[in-house]
């Protein structure tokens, strides 16, 4: 990945590589906790918008989190 990848993206990828090994669905809902727990709410707002404009260089598994936190 390159610097121009927002951090919000880099982040949120970091925690699929860390739940990775839970099947597909537990791992997406496992994100979807994590990032709904934790993360401040313009965070968010920034990575749903970039799953919006296309989710450049997200892992899937951050794709189908950030449609069970909709």
């Amino acid at each position: 990945m390159t610097a121009t990848v927002p951090a919000e993206c880099r982040m949120a990828n970091d925690i699929a590589r860390n739940l990775g090994h839970l099947p597909g669905e537990e791992a997406a809902e496992a994100i979807a906790g994590h990032i709904g727990r934790f993360w401040d709410p313009r965070m968010r707002r920034r990575l749903h918008e970039h799953v919006d404009a296309g989710a450049d260089g997200l892992d899937p598994l951050v794709v189908a989190a950030v449609k069970l936190l909709r």
